[in-house]
């Protein structure tokens, strides 16, 4: 079965494109977010309820694209909510990390499917800041397993000339694992292949406030005027202004939950949403065949 979303050029095509440049990854200083306008044309994007997708994004061979999938199409930005893990450990009789761990597995092949396919940014909500309130065994599984996945795919990474960028409150994170993060992200913010913004300890509702903190403070300081706050002002502060595309181009959430739990709330003003009824880690087993 097909669903056929109609994705706005105003996220795709009508906003100003910002250079690309060749390695090392050295940005331009970024300009204001482009303001959003609506427009009567649209690109499509196809889906299938197995979870292949397509959207606008950088360049790709033609001859690695599924039939059907258009280079000029692709999404530049995907975000990803990856529910459903407890629930499959659970209908499997399993215990609930091994539902985690092959929801690790799954996100290595939609990794491993972006590149194929030229997404330039994949955002994926690893922990949620409502996740500190589940039991303590499991957060500690969660952090350790986050961990472990860091050091083991290091190698695979840098091969993979993948870019790593972690967002949220790492205030609340072990000071081995903030190290571990603050290694990985230095050693590959040369990558300029696929960029992996990884939300740990993250939510939409504190990204929003620390921008406002932000910019408090320099109000404070005498270095802008209240009357100049403005939406490009509390975009640049937000944490997805570590990328050139901050606005995802589409959302997926799995297991079919019908919402965004309180991610990238600013930034999905204008992506397109599409919930699978799969599972996380059964999510994408059209996408493992390609490769």
């Amino acid at each position: 079965m097909l669903f056929s979303l109609s994705l706005s050029p105003t996220t795709l095509t009508s906003s100003p494109r910002f250079k690309f440049h060749s390695c090392p990854h050295v940005l331009p200083p970024k300009p204001p977010p482009p303001r959003l306008r609506a427009s009567s044309q649209a690109h499509h994007v196809i889906l299938e309820d197995n979870g292949s997708f397509a959207g606008a994004g950088a360049a790709v061979e033609e001859n690695i694209l599924p039939a059907g999938l258009r280079t000029e199409s692709m999404p530049r930005h995907v975000a990803l909510v990856m529910d459903g893990n407890r629930r499959w450990a659970r209908l499997r009789g399993l215990p609930v990390g091994s539902g985690y761990e092959a929801g690790v597995r799954a996100l290595r092949a939609i990794v491993e499917l972006c590149c194929k396919l030229g997404i330039r940014v994949l955002s994926v909500f690893a922990f949620s800041s409502e996740n500190w309130f589940r039991p303590q065994v499991e957060v500690e599984f969660l952090m350790d397993l986050f961990e472990r996945g860091m050091r083991d795919e290091m190698g695979s990474l840098l091969r993979e000339n993948i870019r790593i960028s972690v967002i949220g409150d790492s205030s609340k994170l072990s000071r081995s694992l903030q190290e571990l993060i603050k290694r990985t992200e230095e050693a590959t913010k040369t990558n300029c292949g696929l960029q992996l913004i990884v939300a740990v300890s993250y939510s939409g509702q504190y990204d929003i406030v620390q921008a406002c903190q932000k910019i408090a403070i320099k109000v404070k300081d005498g270095l802008i005027e209240p009357n100049n706050i403005n939406e490009s002002l509390i975009e640049q502060e937000l944490e997805t202004n570590c990328t050139e595309f901050p606005y995802p181009d589409l959302l997926i959430r799995t297991s079919g939950e019908l919402r965004i739990s309180n991610f990238l709330l600013w930034q999905l003003a204008y992506t397109e949403l599409f919930f699978a009824k799969s599972l996380w880690p059964d999510f994408g087993e059209a996408e493992r065949e390609m490769r």
